[in-house]
């Protein structure tokens, strides 16, 4: 028989992100509080290159045109992904909130592949910090009874995409999803390419309806703070 003995001790993990910041151009010269916009990237993304996270995107997006938002687009680390690191996600992007001239009714959350499956459970952790949810061919961990709380989000729009073709994530991880959360009462929309694989994402952010969209959502009960 082995010993059994009794341990107690406090583990606290810290958290760097590196990211970048992109600003309208018009950011600064009055007054006026922006959208804040928070972009997670996919698997390929992870270490920690800037140039390797601005290849799609958002920050790919803020590149090529002038986006009335301030987006925020952290790198994430190799050795980890964005799900294991939903609390420093959400103090990044309280931090983001104070930090810069950003309206707290306008957060809106996105990401692809990775990304996707992060950002669907970010929002389901937090689900009155963000005005909107844009998940694109994601998914989430079910085996941890994600279905079980997706009710959680039910009051949030939630535009969400996916490649029918996809095969390295298969749509259905995306579509198991929309059906609970209809069940649910969940404002959510999604948008199927019929002949697309995984990059879903390009079609997606090129589509001007995308951010039309994003950008009239608000959440005037946001509390960052709040987690049920």
């Amino acid at each position: 028989m082995q010993k059994h003995v009794h341990v107690e001790k406090t583990f606290k993990k810290e958290m760097t992100f590196r990211y970048v910041v992109d600003f309208p151009e018009q950011y600064g010269e009055t007054e006026e509080n922006y959208p804040l916009i928070l972009f997670l990237h996919g698997m390929g993304q992870r270490g920690e290159s800037f140039e390797d996270m601005k290849v799609y995107g958002m920050p790919k997006l803020a590149a090529e045109r002038n986006i009335p938002a301030v987006i925020v687009s952290p790198v994430c680390p190799e050795t980890t992904t964005w799900i294991e690191e939903l609390d420093a996600l959400h103090s990044l992007v309280i931090h983001a909130a104070r930090e810069y001239r950003v309206d707290p009714e306008r957060i809106y959350l996105t990401g692809l592949s990775m990304g996707g499956f992060g950002a669907w459970h970010l929002a389901e952790k937090y689900p009155y910090l963000f005005a909107a949810l844009a998940p694109i061919c994601g998914g989430a961990l079910h085996e941890f009874g994600f279905l079980d709380r997706i009710h959680r989000i039910a009051h949030m729009p939630v535009w969400t995409f996916h490649g029918a073709k996809d095969d390295v994530v298969p749509i259905e991880r995306t579509q198991v999803l929309v059906d609970r959360l209809r069940k649910d009462g969940g404002n959510v929309e999604f948008t199927v390419y019929p002949e697309a694989g995984h990059d879903s994402w390009t079609e997606t952010y090129d589509d001007p309806r995308f951010l039309d969209w994003l950008l009239r959502q608000r959440n005037p009960e946001v509390d960052f703070y709040r987690k049920g």
